[in-house]
């Protein structure tokens, strides 16, 4: 297959590219940046703004499927309104881009992957959270949903839309494990806010794996939820953390704490959701590392 990833120099779409390659794949990764993606293999650099069809609307005549990963990261800081206005616009106008370039092909791809995160159901307690559970209706789920929104109008033009619902993707050097693994280094670590809160998560491996699986499944359609099967609460995940680091758990950190120094980007640490990857599994989709100390354990020893 040649395959567009649009955002593919983020940590998923790295290690989305490298899993393609290896299968014997091409892959042209879009992004704003210029130079070598830093993989080897069948791989091009295709700068774009995110915002037009210049430059690289000729891929879309060649490529079979295109994944969009385009995002500013969640996480990465204060949520003041410059950044709140940043994390819509590097989802929406990325897709809106992509979706005219499909619509200008005369050759269309046949399957989109279009990412998106847990985030969409909102804070929830103890349900579990499978892909038939309505969206939330905070601040995060209102743009989680219209991320999502923004490229349904290829299954318009004869295109096959898959969406990947993320949880917290596990690396040992990138995203939010090493920000979560920090106080256990200084012996610090324990509860965050309630310690009650859901933490839907999946290891570096299984994501790639699993969006590899649905490109390559021609039943795949729809919203599949892209976490672990064995989601933990806070407190459970944190003990875990401890044990397989050999670290004590006894530290709690206040949510006033948490709220004062990070604002209304608090929520994506104190909310959770207890989400199931039903469709995934029911696909037969087969995770190496369900349990979190597996996973663990394999990132600590690479």
């Amino acid at each position: 297959m040649k395959i567009i990833i649009a955002g593919g120099t983020g940590l998923i779409g790295r290690l989305l590219t490298q899993k393609l390659i290896a299968e014997g794949h091409f892959v042209w990764v879009l992004s704003r940046r210029s130079g070598n993606p830093g993989i080897e293999g069948q791989t091009q650099m295709v700068k774009w703004n995110g915002r037009t069809t210049h430059g690289w609307q000729q891929l879309v005549e060649e490529a079979d499927a295109i994944v969009n990963l385009a995002g500013e990261n969640l996480g990465a800081s204060r949520w003041t309104p410059k950044r709140k206005a940043l994390l819509r616009s590097s989802r929406i106008e990325p897709a809106l881009a992509l979706v005219e370039a499909v619509r200008l092909a005369e050759h269309k791809p046949s399957i989109w992957l279009q990412a998106s995160a847990v985030g969409y159901y909102g804070h929830h307690d103890e349900e579990e959270i499978d892909e038939n559970s309505p969206s939330g209706s905070d601040e995060l789920a209102r743009l989680v949903v219209d991320w999502e929104d923004a490229s349904q109008a290829v299954e318009g033009l004869g295109v096959r839309r898959i969406i990947m619902r993320q949880g917290i993707v596990l690396d040992d050097k990138e995203g939010a494990l090493p920000r979560m693994l920090l106080p256990y280094r200084f012996f610090a670590g324990g509860p965050v806010g309630t310690g009650r809160q859901w933490i839907s998560w999946i290891s570096r491996n299984d994501i790639a794996e699993a969006m590899a699986f649905l490109l390559k499944n021609e039943q795949a359609h729809g919203v599949y939820n892209l976490t672990a099967p064995n989601p933990l609460t806070n407190v459970d995940f944190g003990k875990t953390i401890a044990q397989v680091l050999h670290r004590p758990y006894w530290m709690p950190v206040p949510a006033f704490a948490l709220k004062a120094i990070f604002g209304e980007m608090a929520t994506v640490i104190l909310d959770g959701q207890r989400v199931i990857p039903r469709r995934l599994l029911e696909s037969g989709f087969q995770f190496q590392y369900p349990e979190l100390r597996s996973a663990l354990q394999a990132l600590f020893m690479r």
